[in-house]
């Protein structure tokens, strides 16, 4: 092991966490029908010849002759039935695969969710309790099923799975992917393998099109490369083992004070696309750091600021020259790519200095790939003549106080050489040198050196008070003296950079710290944001304001000190920074007449507020070496705001509850109080229909107690659905039998209305809760003949696309008002100028909330010939395979 290298605590803890528990093994594809259960069953029939206990917990085999074969040589848990009105639906046993206790378990679609009653709503966490219990699972998924990915799956495939995996869950798991080209995906389909022929036929034309099947399968080998990639690096710093281990590319770019860096950054940011890789820009400071004039300092601030807006990462590495600083970075990151400029200097300077670039070449890690950049025009120089050694050896204090203490310690030496001999005080010259060195550095160490050398021939060698050594033992003595104490001083004065470069990183960590602490005191938005002003002004010694949106207007919530209203250039740059989540100001990109310099303080809850920074001289607000600090201030700021959106919003739902929970014993009550009369009415109203049979008043009163009797049974269902009391039994259904059954009960409702039933009946059945699914299609049509135009067609429509069933209501009314397509759902909606909600505003929002329990989409939106269309998109994992 390397002594340089620590085991990271963050690795150490992550594998003890995982000690004890089972090993997730996923079986990966990129869609439906690449084989992910043939894969995992051949696994375990290996391991099972091998002597390891090996049992089914659950497979799907969908008929698939060739995977049922492969199910005969395990142990089966018979799964565990739930009773729902008559119907047997099949779960996996948790509790008998738990008491049966096997080495491995096998289960199949690691995604599932679970039939209301299980333990778990999903399979995957059934999972976890038999990984902590100590059994390895075995497991498919595929791509879509990703949580990260579902947005951008959804994006290119139109369909939006709705079973998906946490990727804690996912990045946790041994990934196996189970891959074949898309054209024998393709072919496989044709074949009927993986769906029957007419359902095949649909998928090709969508979902499993060449194009979507070849990103999916780039997804996949991409994302199992980087839970590789991840795990890899985890047992790296576990181990504290040395190397890039290049499993996966990480691009570092070097950043100096040379002009010409933000070529660098491009050319790194162009590489990290084209490996798709994270990529750092790191600048190393060095003691000649302190040397650097605004310019300079400038010039790097820009730099970073350009790889910030980039996307690269930011990082600063103290060091005691460059080369050694970028090593230390290369082995912190494990970069394998190392993007550098090479300065065109002169060989005078080379050969002093020597060459970064060369020592990379020669003692860069194994394997590291090096871009070397070379620049435009030659590097710049602060001086010309002897300005720069002038510069470099620093005022003439340091020497003026070298001299003293020599002084002082040849009246030490005269003291004492009577007791001591003249043998013994060379030694007491070091004592000068050191002191100069660690107070001073390298090279008022290496004067004083000179000058203790001189000082000692002078008063102490013989031929006394000339600088004439007659003895050639003295002359020896002479040098070494000068030699060793060179030497002392150059140690001295590495140990004060060294403690120069660690007070100042100690520094600004303790800065950081002391920052979050103060934040955490705060307990309001007043509060934080005096505290992020109060605190960020001190440590970067600008005026700071912090500015949020308060009814739609972006305002100054504190300042430090007090500050006047901004004017128009500075309000448009907060402004920008506020909408753009972008830097804005003096010293940006953007808006730079402005006189300060805004940096949006973004979370994952997006831009919550705007930090504002300024000097009173004009300039720039934020010093080169500052601007990691500034990022990670900015970070915590950010955070803490979040934090107060956070316990804003926990509060405003509590209230929200407290509604809730009046509002459903309101209607709760109200629903009972008119059951019984309303019974009363309706076996009133068929006894005088009985009696007068084509009386037209007494048919209008049996339709308006079936419609409030329709309202009262949603009034009902509401109060159950916010109380969260639905019990889903879902079953097997034909969407033939569903509407007719629908449209049955309706009949006098829809007495004068034509349907126009387009159902094939080749759909697959879908698994749904009959009762709910029976209460959608009543009061879609009962809206349809309500809102559609009098006498007019209602439509109702099924087809196949991939991935789902689409189950649609037409009618041919006024349409949807613009704007109210969603907003058409709510609870007592009345929509924009329209009456399309509903007489009660409750018949659409039922139909929300149930579609949404059986986890089916509903949208509204207005047919482009005339009248509302209502589509229910039936998800795959719903459908029934024949």
């Amino acid at each position: 092991m390397n002594d340089d290298l620590r085991p990271s605590p963050e690795a150490l803890l992550k594998q003890s966490a995982r000690e004890g528990r089972g090993r997730l093994r996923i079986f990966l594809g990129a869609a439906p029908g690449v084989g992910k259960t043939y894969e995992m069953l051949l696994d375990g029939a290996e391991k099972l010849r091998a002597g390891i206990d090996v049992v089914i917990a659950v497979v799907e085999t969908h008929g698939r002759a060739d995977t049922h074969a492969l199910v005969e040589p395990f142990e089966i848990i018979p799964r565990k039935t739930f009773d729902h009105r008559g119907h047997q639906l099949a779960e996996m046993d948790l509790d008998a695969v738990l008491a049966r206790r096997p080495q491995l378990a096998l289960v199949d679609e690691f995604a599932h969710s679970n039939v209301e009653g299980s333990r778990h709503p999903k399979r995957w966490q059934d999972v976890q309790e038999l990984l902590d219990a100590g059994i390895d699972v075995a497991t498919t998924l595929n791509i879509q099923h990703v949580e990260s990915l579902n947005d951008v799956v959804a994006s290119f495939t139109r369909v939006r799975v709705r079973e998906t995996v946490p990727d804690s869950v996912f990045e946790a798991a041994e990934i196996e992917v189970v891959d074949i080209p898309p054209d024998d995906l393709i072919e496989r389909l044709k074949e009927g393998k993986v769906y029957v022929p007419e359902e095949a036929t649909r998928a090709l034309q969508h979902f499993f099109s060449k194009p979507n099947l070849s990103a999916l399968r780039e997804m996949a080998l991409r994302r199992a490369a980087m839970s590789v990639d991840r795990q890899m690096l985890e047992m790296l710093d576990a181990g504290a083992l040395p190397g890039s281990y290049a499993g996966g590319e990480r691009v570092l770019v070097a950043v100096s004070e040379q002009p010409g860096c933000d070529t660098l950054i491009r050319v790194a940011k162009r590489l990290s696309d084209a490996l798709k890789a994270p990529w750092t820009a790191v600048v190393i400071e060095t003691a000649r750091a302190d040397t650097f004039g605004e310019t300079e300092r400038q010039r790097i601030a820009d730099v970073l600021r350009l790889a910030a807006s980039l996307g690269a990462t930011i990082a600063r590495m103290p060091a005691e020259n460059v080369a050694q600083g970028l090593l230390d970075q290369i082995a912190a990151t494990r970069a394998t790519q190392l993007v550098i400029g090479k300065s065109r200097r002169s060989w005078w300077f080379e050969l002093r200095h020597g060459s970064v670039v060369q020592r990379m070449i020669q003692e860069g890690p194994e394997g590291l790939a090096l871009h070397v950049i070379p620049a435009t025009r030659p590097a710049e120089n602060r001086g010309r003549g002897l300005a720069p050694i002038v510069d470099g050896w620093g005022g003439p204090l340091p020497y003026v106080i070298a001299i003293l203490l020599v002084a002082v310690t040849t009246v030490i030496d005269h003291l004492v050489e009577p007791l001591v001999g003249a043998g013994g005080l060379d030694l007491i010259y070091l004592l000068p040198v050191i002191l100069t060195a660690q107070r001073f550095g390298l090279r008022p160490g290496l004067f004083a050196s000179f000058v203790a050398g001189l000082a000692y021939n002078f008063f102490f060698l013989p031929p006394l008070h000339t600088f004439t050594i007659a003895d050639p033992q003295s002359l020896l003595t002479m040098c070494v003296l000068i030699g060793i104490a060179a030497l002392v001083s150059n140690l001295a004065g590495r140990l004060r950079m060294r403690a120069s470069l660690s007070a100042r990183s100690a520094s600004e960590n303790a800065q950081v710290a002391a920052f979050g602490q103060a934040l955490a005191r705060a307990s309001t938005w007043k509060e934080t944001a005096g505290t992020v002003c109060h605190e960020i002004g001190l440590l970067l010694d600008c005026d700071t304001l912090l500015m949020a949106e308060r009814e739609g207007v972006l305002t100054i919530m504190a300042a430090e000190p007090e500050a006047s209203p901004l004017g128009p250039v500075d309000q448009a740059a907060a402004e920008w920074c506020w909408s753009k989540g972008e830097p804005a100001g003096r010293g940006t990109a953007t808006l730079t007449a402005a006189d300060w310099q805004f940096h949006p303080l973004k979370t994952a809850l997006g831009t919550l507020a705007v930090m504002g920074l300024a000097r009173a001289d004009g300039g720039d607000p934020v010093p080169a070496d500052r601007t990691v600090l500034l990022s990670t201030i900015a970070n915590q700021a950010a955070l803490a705001h979040e934090r107060l959106r956070m316990e804003g919003e926990m509060r405003e739902l509590g209230l929200l509850k407290e509604r809730d929970r009046l509002r459903a014993a309101l209607l709760s009550s109200i629903g009972h109080d008119l059951r019984t009369p309303l019974t009363s009415v309706a076996g009133a109203v068929e006894a005088l229909a009985t009696e007068t049979p084509k009386s037209p008043e007494i048919a209008v009163a049996r339709r308006e107690v079936q419609r409030l009797k329709r309202f009262l049974d949603n009034l009902v269902d509401m109060v159950r659905l916010d109380a969260g009391a639905l019990k889903l039994e879902p079953e097997p259904i034909d969407l033939t039998d569903a509407a007719s059954a629908a449209v049955h009960d309706l009949k006098g409702t829809l007495a004068k209305n034509r349907i126009d039933l387009a159902i094939p009946g080749t759909l697959p059945l879908v698994r749904a809760d009959p009762r709910l699914l029976h209460h959608i299609l009543i009061n879609l049509l009962a809206n349809a003949a309500q809102h559609g135009a009098p006498d007019g067609p209602i439509a109702i429509e099924a087809r196949r696309t991939a991935g789902a069933v689409l189950l649609q209501v037409r009618d041919r009314g006024p349409g949807i008002q613009p704007g109210d397509e969603e907003a058409i759902f709510d609870t007592f909606a009345r929509g924009k100028g329209s009456d399309r909600s509903g007489d009660s505003g409750l018949g659409l929002a039922i139909v929300k909330g149930f579609a949404d329990a059986m986890g089916i989409a509903v949208t509204a939106a207005t047919d482009p010939d005339g009248g509302a269309v209502f589509t229910l998109t039936i998800p795959e994992e719903a459908l029934v395979a024949a």
